[in-house]
């Protein structure tokens, strides 16, 4: 049963945890029920299909019994909930039981966060967490963009189990689109505070809980007329603060999150693009406009076609043949994750940069295998993709860093370029195959 891959969509989604109290004492079928309820009736479009234990099923409320029983353990019980279709959704439901205090704690992961652009969406999800939060005694639950709550560092929107149970979620320490405080913070807070902040909902539960929404949808968290909403809920709940303070922080976070328009080194923006694929979503506009701003380096690995060193080996043939067998070392060691190194062309170098890039290939390995197996493998490749392409010739040396591809007025030194390539995850961007072939190329003549 395929499940998509939550994580491999890198692009935000609205995030929430929920910790509550159930009752260990009582049949964990019958203590469950309004949770699987609430989930099935107010889950708009993004219910879950797939029930995960020792092994998938589809989702129904037998399949969560199962999945129940087959991971309890002594003091944890942990499944997960997904969907095979989008929108996606990755949610895991765990159980603490005694000696811990018996805790319901539930994350929840909707994708993308364009799914909550409409108020009726958001308005099903709210209800949800209220019918939860109104069942469950419950300490603490919030939900937000997930890229937002990232910038914001926050360890009180549940990402740091040990400091949340350990200060009980003290005081607030930041508003999110959803929150929902449970008695003891509403008392610490105050009742009549909280009951009056200014809010697009603020409503009192049945346990004591309060339910606070700051803004109708949570998809334009980051418009100004959101944010201002934001920072007046924190700010009222948090007087101690200064408002202006509290606002622009919120302000840089939108910011930060700004979609920004690629304008890569045209030699490069096949590698770049790719490079920002794999950044984290809350990181990827920044990641952008660094790299917007980054030129490669012009490449020192050359020198005129007039001060190429002359052959010095015996036999230059030979010399050739072992070449070509460093090449075919890269092809064995790439050809599963980059078959384009079959073909030896400009495409296959950018693969390659990526491949190493995407790896951490220089701080992954050990240097003595980086220098006495990756590097002449990579040299001898870069050097046959000149030769094949750009109807380079070798001029052959007994040192490896001497040895030469002629092309047109410059001969290039493969093998040099290779050990600047191999000394840092930066420097597979600095010295690119990609950006030499180019070069080479533009300077053939």
């Amino acid at each position: 049963m395929k499940v998509l891959e939550f994580h491999g969509l890198k692009e935000d989604h609205l995030g929430l945890n929920f910790k509550g109290c159930f009752e260990p004492q009582v049949a964990r079928e019958t203590e469950l029920e309004p949770l699987l309820f609430a989930l099935e009736e107010h889950a708009d479009g993004w219910i879950p299909d797939v029930v995960e234990g020792k092994r998938r099923r589809k989702y129904n409320r037998a399949a969560v019994w199962k999945a129940l029983e087959e991971e309890r353990y002594e003091r944890v019980t942990t499944i997960g909930l997904y969907r095979a279709e989008w929108p996606a959704l990755d949610m895991t439901l765990r159980l603490w039981s005694p000696p811990l205090a018996p805790e319901l704690d539930l994350t929840v992961k909707v994708k993308p966060l364009s799914v909550f652009a409409e108020q009726a969406h958001c308005r099903q999800f709210i209800e949800m967490v209220r019918a939860w939060a109104s069942r469950y005694r419950v300490s603490y639950a919030a939900a937000h963009s997930a890229d937002d709550a990232e910038l914001a560092g926050s360890p009180r929107f549940g990402r740091d189990e040990k400091i949340s149970r350990r200060d009980g979620f003290d005081k607030i320490y930041a508003v999110w689109w959803l929150n929902v405080f449970g008695p003891k913070l509403v008392e610490t807070v105050g009742r009549e505070r909280m009951l009056s902040t200014p809010a697009h909902r603020v409503e009192e539960l049945p346990n004591g809980a309060i339910l606070l929404v700051t803004w109708p949808t949570v998809a334009d968290f980051a418009s100004k007329e959101a944010r201002l909403a934001q920072a007046r809920a924190h700010a009222h709940l948090r007087p101690d603060l200064d408002f202006g303070t509290v606002l622009r922080a919120l302000h840089e976070r939108s910011a930060m999150l700004a979609p920004v328009e690629p304008h890569f080194h045209p030699d490069m923006a096949p590698l770049l693009s790719r490079v920002v694929d794999r950044a984290a979503s809350h990181e990827r506009q920044r990641r952008i406009a660094e790299l917007n701003a980054w030129r490669p380096p012009e490449p020192e690995e050359w020198r005129p076609a007039a001060s190429a060193l002359p052959p010095d080996v015996d036999n230059p043939e030979r010399a050739l043949e072992q070449y070509s067998l460093y090449a075919e070392h890269l092809v064995a060691l790439l050809h599963s994750e980059v078959p384009s190194v079959f073909k030896a062309t400009p495409e296959s170098l950018t693969d390659a940069d990526f491949y190493f890039w995407r790896e951490e290939f220089p701080t992954s390995r050990l240097q003595e295998a980086i220098d006495e197996h990756a590097v002449p493998a990579i040299g001898a490749y870069l050097g046959e993709v000149l030769v094949r392409n750009l109807g380079g010739r070798w001029i052959p040396r007994q040192k490896l860093e001497e040895a030469q591809v002629l092309v047109g007025n410059r001969v290039w030194l493969p093998f040099v370029r290779a050990r600047n390539y191999m000394r840092s995850r930066q420097s597979l961007l600095d010295y690119s195959l990609t950006y030499l072939y180019r070069v080479a190329e533009r300077h053939r003549g």
